[in-house]
């Protein structure tokens, strides 16, 4: 099996070291590719203005100036474009992709380009809470297993998988809840602040939110020390919206011909 990885903190992340523990555990093809740079909230962003600049750093091993999106488009399509990858892993994110978390994440959107390049993609994340240590062991403990029970089951195009990690030791892990994702107030933080020169600038700080969760979600899973197992689909479309309009311009159509 060949893998490609990749993530959103960037080429020097220890979540994308443990990730690669993880993959070399499962195959001995594996191929990196990340961000030069910390991506975070980069989201399915491609860099169109600038060229992309790549970094060999070892053999299989390559960093490149660019966003999530990019690093796997550039995988794909030019490092291994003799043959492509089985399987693309995103991660491991310093923080969780949970909710709404998704449409802001880049460790989410690099999964996303590859499903949409026809590769099976999972991203992964560990729900950081402040003050505790960071439970990269927890990590390494089961994701190999999940992983392997994942790709055993086929995965549709234009899909992919959103797996969140609670920040607990191994004894503490309650079990894998397979979840929808979830919802909850959101709010982003924006600050406002003087530099030196007594010019105002502003810092998008630490995003509040809160909500527990509604059973059966992602945030309800990682709340009592469940791992997420979330499916994704990039079909935006909202089926209820669609028949609803369907029906006000057919009405409309109607009207006319009367």
């Amino acid at each position: 099996m060949r893998i490609l990885i990749s993530n959103d903190d960037g080429i020097n992340a220890p979540g994308l070291q443990v990730l690669e523990s993880i993959a070399r555990q499962l195959s001995d093809d594996v191929w990196i590719v990340a961000p030069e740079l910390d991506q975070s909230g980069a989201s399915h962003s491609l860099t169109l203005r600038d060229p992309l600049r790549m970094r060999e750093i070892s053999d299989r091993k390559f960093a490149l100036s660019g966003t999530p999106t990019d690093c796997v488009l550039f995988g794909i399509n030019h490092l291994l474009k003799d043959k492509a990858p089985d399987l693309v892993l995103s991660g491991v994110n310093y923080g969780a992709n949970l909710a709404e978390d998704i449409t802001y994440s880049g460790t989410v959107a690099a999964a996303m380009e590859a499903s949409l390049l026809h590769v099976p993609a999972i991203a992964i994340s560990l729900c950081i809470d402040k003050g505790n240590s960071v439970q990269w062991l927890t990590v390494e403990h089961f994701m190999p297993s999940i992983i392997s029970q994942i790709i055993s089951v086929p995965m549709d195009h234009y899909t992919l998988v959103n797996i969140n990690i609670p920040n607990a030791s191994i004894n503490s892990i309650n079990g894998i809840k397979v979840t929808c994702q979830g919802q909850r107030t959101y709010q982003d933080q924006l600050h406002e602040c003087i530099d030196p020169r007594g010019k105002k600038y502003f810092w998008v700080g630490i995003v509040d939110h809160d909500g527990s969760g509604a059973p059966g979600t992602d945030l309800e899973a990682i709340n009592h020390n469940f791992i997420s197992v979330t499916p994704l689909t990039l079909n935006y479309t909202h089926e209820k919206s669609l028949n609803r309009l369907n029906q006000l311009f057919l009405k409309d159509k109607t009207d006319e011909a009367a």
